[in-house]
Order: C-alpha cells, then sequence, then structure tokens
C-alpha cells in the first residue's frame, strides 16, 4: 500500500519510536505478531486476517479476491465448492 513501516506502526497503535523496526520484524519473520495485532494490520491494509496465515502466494491471492465477493457471490461460490471438493478438517 506503500505505507512507510513508522507509518502503519503508529496506525496500529505502537510507539513511535518503536513501530519500524517491530513492523520491520514481522515482515521479515523475525517476529510473529500477536494475533490481535495482526488483526490492527489487517484492518490498516484492508485485508482479511486470514491473509497473513496462508501457506503460499497462490492462496493469499485467492484470500484477496474472495474478500471482495458480494454475499451472493459468496454464496454462489460456496455451493459450487461444495459440489466438487468435500470439507475436511485441518489436521496437523
Amino acid at each position: 500500500m506503500g505505507l512507510p513501516q513508522d507509518k502503519l506502526g503508529v496506525m496500529i497503535g505502537l510507539d513511535e519510536g518503536s513501530s519500524s523496526a517491530r513492523i520491520s520484524r514481522y515482515e521479515t519473520g523475525v517476529h510473529e505478531p500477536a494475533f490481535n495485532i495482526a488483526c490492527k494490520l489487517a484492518q490498516a491494509l484492508q485485508v482479511d486476517v486470514a491473509y497473513f496465515y496462508c501457506e503460499d502466494d497462490w492462496l493469499a491471492n485467492a484470500v484477496l479476491r474472495l474478500q471482495n465477493l458480494s454475499q451472493a457471490q459468496r454464496s454462489d461460490l460456496d455451493a459450487w465448492l461444495a459440489g466438487i471438493v468435500p470439507a475436511e478438517p485441518c489436521i496437523n
């Protein structure tokens, strides 16, 4: 979105003096933000929080596309997906 790290950090309530360093650590994976911070980042960046937890770029891009669907489009897509792929629980 073209936001400097320090501005993004301040937008989500981080201290101005450390916001750039903290955002940098989140971006590089040195630290993982707590879920409540991830939610604030998602809101500031106008993405669904699920975007941050995708394991690959394909899924992350799908999340970006899906978040903009209307409720009717979501219902149609859900029905279509249910017909081709059975839902399975996430098992690690």
